[in-house]
């Protein structure tokens, strides 16, 4: 998760190498709740188009159009875009209908945004789901593979739960050691929760979560970490504080129920 941290994004590049040096894969999340997702998402976007090789984008739970409507990135591209921001809003959104759900990396590595589905055994069913279907993206208020895929969190209980978040399932270490070993695959890398080093090791080190959001809306104090892989396919993690958010006055200073979104800055060219 990146979540509109454009300075931490910035700073993510300098640490870890610039494109097309380095090869990057996103697990999602690049909008909402921080104070610059118009900029994160473009470049991004952009960064993708350059270097379509060397970047990979994979799609988030705050990605779909009625996440974003509520949790800060419509709000962003009309302040900033004004009179045109609810187009840009929507083109915005209609290139994150085409981002992929999970990826593969060497065979071994399956990278998803947050979790798995009941419903998916296999990587060819994975292949199958029409990724641009905006209500199986939607969050607590639709059901489907594709919601699980964006929504659901890895637990200490075995087998499938029901989750706190009112959306996808929890599932555990057998879940994911059954997933894992009927599809060839060694690993599971996924975002989606905030973890206070920057990343977590969890079912028998079989799923590790990654948060690149340092001080996650500026006041949780964790850091962030990048997960960097050698040609072994060795993990080793870069962490990194947050850069400090923009300073604004308490007048430019907008709102919601998120925290607090820097207003003036985003207005900025």
């Amino acid at each position: 998760d990146v979540h509109g941290q454009f300075l931490d994004l910035l700073n993510i590049f300098a640490l870890c190498g610039s494109t097309p040096e380095t090869s990057y894969l996103f697990l999602g999340n690049y909008v909402n709740r921080g104070y610059d997702s118009c900029r994160t998402a473009s470049l991004l976007l952009l960064l993708k188009v350059r270097y379509p090789r060397r970047i990979t984008l994979l799609c988030g739970s705050h990605e779909g159009r009625q996440i974003s409507q509520v949790y800060g990135f419509y709000d962003e591209c009309t302040r900033r875009y004004h009179p045109h921001g609810a187009d840009v809003w929507k083109y915005l959104t209609d290139c994150f209908d085409y981002l992929p759900l999970t990826a593969i990396v060497d065979n071994t590595l399956f990278c998803v945004h947050a979790g798995l589905s009941p419903s998916l055994d296999t990587l060819a069913q994975i292949r199958l789901l029409g990724r641009t279907t905006e209500a199986d993206r939607s969050g607590p208020i639709n059901d489907g593979p594709i919601n699980d895929l964006l929504w659901s969190d890895p637990d200490e209980r075995s087998g499938w739960g029901v989750c706190p978040k009112g959306a996808g399932y929890t599932f555990g270490s057998d879940i994911t050691r059954q997933f894992l070993h009927h599809n060839g695959l060694s690993l599971m890398a996924r975002a989606h929760q905030l973890v206070m080093e920057g990343y977590n090791w969890c079912h028998e080190r079989k799923c590790v979560t990654i948060c690149s959001a340092p001080n996650f809306r500026n006041h949780c104090g964790n850091q962030g970490a990048v997960m960097e892989l050698d040609e072994s396919m060795d993990a080793t993690f870069q962490q990194f504080d947050a850069i400090q958010w923009p300073q604004m006055s308490a007048a430019d200073r907008a709102y919601g129920a998120m925290g607090d979104i820097p207003g003036s800055f985003l207005c900025q060219t």
